[in-house]
């Protein structure tokens, strides 16, 4: 523990929702929810107006539509949300050389390291003024916490919400914990909040009073040492820099089960496509391709295949993964699939060719040419000549005009799809930062329209180069403490 509040957490507030509704003027002040549209869609991410009528992440989006159905329902836009990271994730670089991204919207800094603070005064300037960075940067909120330690840092952020700072000062850890719910605790999820709470545990305060000997005789020795020191507030967790990832993924569900061969074979190689650009927009390669099957009784299978040394060859992964697929059953349907690569490396195997060389005589070999093979390379599958299901027009409808996303018309310019069925596509024509736009329907096949690439949230965004050391004045004027408080 630090005896300066130093370690800093942000969050950005209701991220994807936030974005949307910053890039589509009609949405302002609106419940919006970003997610999966179809029958076994989830909720990404609720906007605080959802999430007022009940709506959360992780619920699946029909429920959601249950409880609010008037919300505009919106498919994520990654390449928006990666961008806006971008633009986060170097403002905190420019505060310390130690920050540790979470995720998208999420991140831990060292303060301390940075040399930007050094006690409760300097700390919660420089929050103050990070939240009006990135207001003034990306036209979004973030939410701020600060103390001694990365538990602290989190739990206060958390109370900030939504768009404000909360410093926590030193010493008062315990006094603060003590009434919150074991569930505030990292690691206690569902299962062991039900099982501390059989045992009459349900605040931090139950924990601490319950001594270390009985945590551990609840829920053993590693969880129960932790849970211990968490509840009396102790946490030496250094803020790391470098938080190497393990694998990269992919995956989708599908609305309807897939139950032909030529049609889930075609996905996998899709999959495996998308996961080499991942791969290498994070400048990586991989040595051990997975395949991960989950079918229609919700059964999943894994199945990997470990190649002669790491690569970013598409053609390599897809191979690998389509060989993968013909040791999986998948007659009874396959409602989900995902291609994965692990065993990351920040090289590639220089004799690429050779591996896929290799993969097509695999595949030659595993032929039979004196009986018909399917074009999905399965022994006894059917005609060759079979042709795989066909995608409905609405189906090709949602794929090619996704909900949310951006199309430019060449007469009225840059939109977003708000709905499309029946053959036609409803957009309305606005911009960031712009006045509500007006709303037009078009024929899914009509030339003049096209899909386009997102438009900044901030058209003119004031520049930081210098921070921190020198911060230009917000355009709302001083710089507000508003939403900032000290816990005791």
């Amino acid at each position: 523990m630090r005896p300066a509040p130093t370690i800093l957490h942000l969050d950005m507030d209701a991220f994807y929702a936030s974005a949307e509704q910053a890039a589509k003027p009609s949405l302002r002040g609106k419940a919006v929810v970003v997610g999966g549209l179809g029958p076994r869609g989830v909720v990404a991410t609720a906007s605080y107006e959802a999430r007022v009528l009940g709506v959360h992440s992780a619920m699946p989006t029909a429920q959601a539509r249950r409880l609010a159905p008037n919300a505009a329902y919106l498919v994520p836009r990654f390449s928006l949300y990666r961008t806006v990271s971008e633009q986060v994730m170097e403002l905190l670089g420019r505060l310390s050389p130690l920050v540790e991204p979470l995720s998208l919207d999420e991140a831990f800094v060292d303060l301390e390291a940075g040399g930007v603070a050094d006690d409760s005064v300097s700390a919660r300037a420089m929050g103050e003024r990070l939240r009006t960075a990135i207001r003034e940067v990306t036209g979004l909120s973030g939410s701020v916490g600060l103390a001694g330690s990365k538990m602290l840092a989190k739990i206060a952020s958390e109370q900030a919400k939504p768009d404000g700072l909360v410093l926590i000062e030193p010493g008062t850890e315990r006094e603060l914990l003590a009434p919150m719910s074991v569930r505030t605790l990292p690691g206690v999820g569902p299962a062991t909040g039900d099982h501390l709470r059989r045992a009459g545990m349900t605040t931090v305060h139950d924990l601490a009073e319950a001594g270390e000997a009985e945590l551990v005789r609840l829920v053993g020795k590693a969880h129960g040492h932790g849970l211990y020191r968490m509840a009396l507030g102790l946490d030496d967790r250094p803020v790391v820099a470098e938080r190497d990832a393990k694998s990269v993924s992919v995956e989708d569900t599908f609305d309807v089960d897939l139950h032909d061969r030529v049609r889930v074979r075609a996905e996998v190689e899709r999959l495996a496509v998308r996961c080499v650009e991942r791969l290498r927009s994070a400048d990586r390669s991989g040595r051990t391709v997975v395949l991960k099957v989950r079918r229609y009784d919700f059964s999943t299978l894994t199945r990997s295949e470990t190649l002669r040394g790491p690569t970013d060859d598409p053609t390599v992964v897809r191979e690998a993964a389509a060989r993968l697929l013909e040791a999986v059953d998948t007659t009874g349907g396959v409602r989900l699939l995902g291609v994965g690569v692990t065993g990351l490396a920040d090289f590639t195997q220089e004799d690429l060719f050779a591996q896929a060389a290799d993969a097509r005589e695999l595949a030659a070999r595993s032929e039979a040419p004196e009986k018909p093979v399917a074009d999905d390379g399965e022994r006894g599958g059917g005609p060759a000549d079979e042709e795989p299901a066909r995608e409905s027009a609405e189906q090709l409808a949602a794929r090619r005009w996704p909900a949310g996303h951006d199309v430019r018309h060449a007469e009225h310019g840059h939109g977003w799809v708000q709905g499309s069925g029946v053959g036609r596509v409803t957009v309305r024509f606005e911009e960031p930062g712009g006045p509500v736009g007006r709303v037009v329907t078009f024929r899914i096949d009509d030339p003049e329209l096209s899909p386009a690439d997102p438009l900044p949230l901030v058209r003119d965004p004031v520049d930081y180069s210098s921070w921190p050391a020198s911060l230009p004045k917000s355009r709302s004027g001083p710089l507000s403490a508003a939403g900032g408080e000290s816990r005791p």
